[in-house]
Formats: C-alpha cells, sequence, structure tokens
C-alpha cells in the first residue's frame, strides 16, 4: 500500500489539438516549504538542536552549494544531483560566451534515494478542472523551456484559461506579476498578446537572481464580462532565475 499521495488535477491540454487530452497538475498550492520550515520541523522531529542552530546550518549548507556551483563543481544532496549547464547555440569552435545568447543554468535530477522514495508515492486524482480561471503552463521563450527557468529581458508564454488581463490601463495593481516573497512584486510587461488562454509577456531585465511565484490579477471573466472585485490567479510551479 502507498504511503504518500499526491493529489492532482487534470486540466485540458491546450498545446494539442486532441479534445480528451490532459495534463496533470499537482495540487501544491499553499504548499512551499522554506528552510525555515524545515528547520522547525526538524525540532519537532525531536532534536536537540535549538531552532536558531539548525536554521543557520541550512542557510549555511546552501550558501556553500550556490559557492560550489558557481565554481563548476556538481553538487549532489539526498535529494537531487545538481550539475552545471549553459544552455543555447555557438557558432563556431572559436566562439566565445556571450550572455545574450548563452544561459547559465543547472541540470537538477532526483538522486537514486529519491526515485526510491518516489516509488512510494500514489496519485489521487481529484478530477478534470476545466472550468475557472488558472495558469497551467509557463515557457521561457529565449530557451524554449518549461522547466521553470526564466531569461532576464526574455519573453515568457503564459497559457491557461481566463487570464486575459482587463482592464489593461487604468487600475492600479492589474497585470502580470513575479515575487519572491519578501520584496516588492515585479512586474512582467508589457503584454505583447494578451488573450484569454495566452499571454506573451516581457521579464525584467533587472530581475536578481532566486525564486519566484509568477501571478496574474485581472478582472477579466468571459466574454466582455468583468469581475466586480480583481482576482488573483497563481502559476503553483516555482520560477527560478539564476
Amino acid at each position: 500500500m502507498k504511503k504518500y499521495y499526491w493529489k492532482t488535477w487534470l486540466r485540458p491540454n491546450y498545446l494539442t489539438k486532441a479534445t480528451n487530452d490532459y495534463v496533470a497538475e499537482v495540487a501544491t498550492t499553499g504548499r512551499t516549504l522554506h528552510n525555515q520550515d524545515i528547520a522547525r520541523q526538524y525540532v519537532e522531529m525531536g532534536s536537540e538542536l535549538q531552532y536558531e542552530t539548525v536554521l543557520d546550518v541550512l542557510n549555511r549548507a546552501d550558501r556553500l552549494r550556490r559557492e560550489k556551483l558557481q565554481e563548476g563543481y556538481c553538487v549532489q544532496t539526498g535529494v537531487c544531483h545538481h550539475a552545471p549547464q549553459i544552455v543555447g547555440s555557438w557558432i563556431g569552435a572559436t566562439a566565445s560566451h556571450d550572455p545574450e545568447l548563452h544561459r547559465l543554468t543547472l541540470s537538477s535530477v532526483p538522486t537514486a534515494e529519491m526515485r526510491t522514495a518516489l516509488g512510494e508515492v500514489g496519485v489521487e486524482v481529484l478530477g478534470i478542472r476545466e472550468g475557472g480561471a488558472y495558469i497551467s503552463l509557463v515557457t521561457d521563450v529565449t530557451t524554449g523551456l518549461t522547466d521553470g527557468t526564466l531569461t532576464p529581458g526574455g519573453q515568457i508564454i503564459i497559457a491557461g484559461d481566463r487570464i486575459k488581463i482587463e482592464p489593461v490601463k487604468g487600475e492600479a495593481g492589474i497585470g502580470v506579476f513575479l515575487t519572491d516573497g519578501v520584496s516588492d512584486d515585479y512586474p512582467v510587461t508589457p503584454l505583447a498578446i494578451n488573450h484569454p488562454k495566452e499571454i506573451i509577456a516581457l521579464v525584467p531585465a533587472n530581475l536578481p537572481t532566486g525564486t519566484y511565484t509568477l501571478f496574474a490579477v485581472t478582472r477579466y471573466s468571459n466574454g466582455d464580462r468583468l469581475l466586480k472585485d480583481p482576482r488573483r490567479i497563481t502559476y503553483t510551479t516555482p520560477l527560478i532565475v539564476t
């Protein structure tokens, strides 16, 4: 018997023409853990170490891992193997690094221990979520990737349903934003395409490295109808700038 279960919604796959094609979306809204949460749970498990000590160790370990990845090392934890990776085309054997063409990122794959742990996870399908507003996928146009990586200054394609930004002008707080949960929200503009099922927008060129959550705020409902109050639509997959 499975010990763990991922609660999962099925959403229509708008990238194909098939009417019975769906993609799975694990229900992770409000279920993101940070070092503070891990440290707190570690202490609650019965550790003799103080919360502040555990949190300091976790933060220092993260800083050391980041530094070693900057130096070009691979880093393996008990969860994932991280390796430096450069995305982009190099023309000619003597081509030099061009930040406009080559994106430095990481390749992360589950370790053998994590793959074994995933074998203990079952899937509980909650049903098909066709109605309502949602964001199903974000694609980085520069790299063509949908793995959550973002290119500052590049465009992204936001797919979903009922995500059209209205009104476009004249109301504060309406639009597409990225937030790290700490600093101010970063507007993602301009809206090159602003449709109910697709938005193409520009990522801020000065976006600092870090992990972000993308969300849209709109009064759009359906057709020409507008909501009385703005609605916030959050993309549940974390987005990363390295």
